[in-house]
This record gives C-alpha cells, structure tokens and sequence, in this order.
C-alpha cells in the first residue's frame, strides 16, 4: 500500500508498506477521503498540533473509508462496513478524564497526529474509534465528520437558544458549518463576516441572512449587527476584533479557531466589564462524534458547497497549499487516488 508520510520540515515522502494486519480491538480501514485541516497546515510548518507530532507519521485525521478486516474481539463492526474516524483517544485515568473534561487529556494521542492517519491507503485505528455510516453517505461528506463533530462541541459551548442572533466570523469550512449548526440550533437570524466573495456566496446558499465584508464599512454597517452569540472561526487579531465589536451586551463569544501559539490580543475589558461578556475557548470533539454520524446520515448538514478542491494521495504539499488559498474552501485528498 501508499502512505504519504510526514517527515517534518514540510517535506512528504510515498513510502510502499505493507497493508496492517489487526490486532485484538483493532480494525484495518481502506481509507477513502480525508480532508486537510487547518491543524495539518500548523503542523506541515512546524506549529504543534492537537497533541505532539513525531515525523515520521502519517498525517490526516478528517477521514473515512470502508472496514476491510477486524481483529480478535471486535463484534460492533464487519468488513464492508462504512466508517468514520474519531482521531482522539484519552488516557481514561488522569484528573481531567475523569472529571468530565477528557478533552484536557495531556496525554491524548490522536489518530493522524501521533500516529498514523488517513493520507494513505490503508489505516490501523481502534474499533472503537470507527463509527459506522449509511452506506448511502458520500465518501467525502463522511469525511467531514470530524470537523463536524468539533464544531458541535463549540456549539454546545456557544449556548445558542431559539429567536437569538448569531454571529459567525470567518467563512472558511469551519465557518459554513458553524452557521448551519447555528440555524439547526434555532437562530432566528445569520450573519457571517467574511472577506472573501465566494464564501459568502457559499454562505447565504446555506442559509445565512446576511454576509458581509468586514473589510468594506458600508457593508459592515448594513450588519447593525449585535448579536447574542459571536464564533470566530479564523484565528487572527482582525477576527477576534470583530468578535468583540459584533458582541451585544451580555452576548457569548466563543473563540473557536486555532491561533498560532504565540499570538496575543489586547482584551477589552472595560467591554467584557459594562457589556457582560462570556469568552469561552473550544478544543477538539469529546463525546460528539456520534452525534456529527447522525447528522451527516440523515443529510442535516449540507457539504456541497464547502467542498471545493480534491487532490490525489501524491499530491499532498499541493492540496495543503491549495487549502491555504483564496479559492478554496476546503480541501480533501482521494486516498486511492
């Protein structure tokens, strides 16, 4: 089989391997798509990860594909079956998994971050990672179910109650799907903030009310907006501004994206003092991945528009440089391809 590997210092190298066989718990998945992450583009330019990265790995932990053989033990999953991944996997014993919080885990490892992912052929991941899918569900929609499923968690952050005004800054993957968990979440109206005309289009498609141009001030002023809940999905100071700017009195903010690590912002707090301010942060996807399956199966969440690019396993340095460009909204790689 094809794997892509990550040697660090953005440089991939195909390396021919054998097809894993599995262990006790375990299932071998032939992968099909897996979409790049904002977290592998940290990761190709030396930033950290969702957990700590040792080259050489197999990056990739948006994906799907098809069990093709399971291990002593494993009784909830058959061969053929179709499955998505959830990357993230907690010690189970420390403070933080044991008190609710196992996102916290300072030893999680992750599937396409510690160890090998979804840029190759074949995977060998736990059974109880795999979560089985319609097997009408597109290949490429079900290898969004992982962002998905970390959007629920900021969602569920986020506190969204029905007739409120919700805010979304940043257009990108995460943004579009922000907005439509904001709508099935009640929001009486949808705004998004994005400087890039062709995902706003994308946006007001999925159902957004308004989109504007946070660089244009007669667009922005057509927002009036104050909103009760603000998710910033970019991951720069102009973005985190924004939020502020758009908060209504005793509105929540929720800080989703992944910043680089050493980037600051000046906190407001006389805003956070006289408007009330709620600031919460969002971190990986504990507990929702169920429920990202169950809304990809009965086609809650539309992919379509934010599907925008595919590339061929070889071509990895391309598809992440293509996630990192204004035509794109996201990418995904064909692992057979």
């Amino acid at each position: 089989m094809k794997s892509n590997y990550f040697l660090g210092s953005q440089t991939f190298e195909i390396r021919e391997t054998d097809i894993p066989t599995p262990g006790p718990g375990q299932v071998v998945v032939k992968n099909m798509f897996c979409g790049v992450c904002g977290t592998d583009v940290h990761i190709y330019y030396g930033e950290p990860g969702s957990a700590d990265v040792n080259p050489p790995v197999v990056l990739g932990h948006e994906y799907s594909g098809e069990v093709v053989a399971v291990g002593q033990g494993v009784t909830a999953l058959l061969p053929g079956d179709h499955v998505t991944i959830d990357p993230n996997i907690y010690c189970g014993e420390c403070e933080h998994c044991r008190n609710g919080k196992k996102q916290l885990c300072p030893s999680m490892q992750a599937v396409g971050v510690t160890r090998d992912g979804g840029f190759a052929q074949y995977s060998l991941v736990p059974a109880a990672q795999a979560f089985r899918l319609d097997p009408a569900v597109s290949f490429e929609a079900a290898a969004m179910a992982e962002p998905l499923a970390c959007c629920l968690h900021g969602i569920d952050l986020a506190g969204i109650r029905p007739g409120q005004t919700v805010c979304v800054i940043g257009g990108g993957a995460i943004g579009l799907i922000m907005l439509q968990l904001a709508k099935l979440s009640g929001a009486a109206r949808l705004i998004l903030s994005e400087p890039n005309q062709k995902r706003r289009e994308a946006a007001l498609q999925l159902g957004a009310d308004l989109a504007i141009d946070p660089t244009d001030p007669q667009s922005r002023q057509q927002a009036e907006c104050a909103a009760d809940v603000v998710i910033e999905c970019v991951g720069n100071n102009p973005a985190v501004q924004s939020a502020f700017d758009f908060a209504n009195k005793g509105a929540i903010i929720v800080l989703f994206s992944v910043p680089k690590v050493e980037a600051q912002f000046p906190l407001p707090l006389f805003d956070v003092y006289k408007k009330e301010l709620t600031i919460r942060g969002s971190f990986v996807n504990p507990d929702t991945h169920a429920r990202a399956v169950a809304l990809i199966n009965s086609s809650k969440v539309d992919f379509g528009p934010i599907i925008t690019h595919r590339f061929p396993l070889a071509q990895l340095p391309e598809a992440i440089a293509a996630q990192q460009g204004s035509e794109s909204i996201k990418v995904v790689v064909d692992c057979q391809a």
